[in-house]
């Protein structure tokens, strides 16, 4: 303990840029929308809340595997979307490749009015390494 008070001591350019590196992290996980959520919580959602599944993925990728029961929207078209999902009682669970647009696409949702907006942590992606089913179609 005495080495890091040390350490903190002679070095607080380093200190304070991973203390500035910190915020920023924080500030950016904060703006994105929506909470994370695993597929067993997504899951969980959909069979005790009802929640829509809106996957953002193009149509050709959608077709090649999505969520049993999940909506295709890309993400080019949520925006004009957005207020039609915000008219349901229901959660909404955004979902993607890898997980990173969904947490825009949460935020616009919420802009919109929707009150429980969800990503879904690691997108489809995430999913496959689960080793959870895919539904294809052509």
């Amino acid at each position: 303990m005495d080495r890091v008070i040390e350490f903190v001591g002679n070095h607080p350019l380093l200190i304070s840029a991973l203390v500035a590196l910190v915020i920023a992290f924080i500030i950016t996980e904060m703006q994105r929308g929506g909470r994370a959520v695993s597929p067993q919580e997504l899951t969980r959602l959909v069979n005790q809340q009802q929640a829509r599944v809106i996957d953002l993925r193009n149509t050709p990728e959608y077709r090649e595997g999505h969520i049993t029961g999940s909506e295709n929207i890309p993400y080019s078209q949520l925006a004009e979307k957005a207020a039609e999902l915000a008219r349901g009682d229901h959660p909404v669970i955004v979902v993607c490749g890898l997980g990173q647009v969904a947490g825009m696409a949460a935020k616009t949702l919420k802009q919109a009015g929707v009150k429980d907006a969800y990503r879904l942590t690691g997108g489809i992606s995430g999913w496959r390494q689960q080793g959870l089913p895919l539904v294809r179609r052509s």
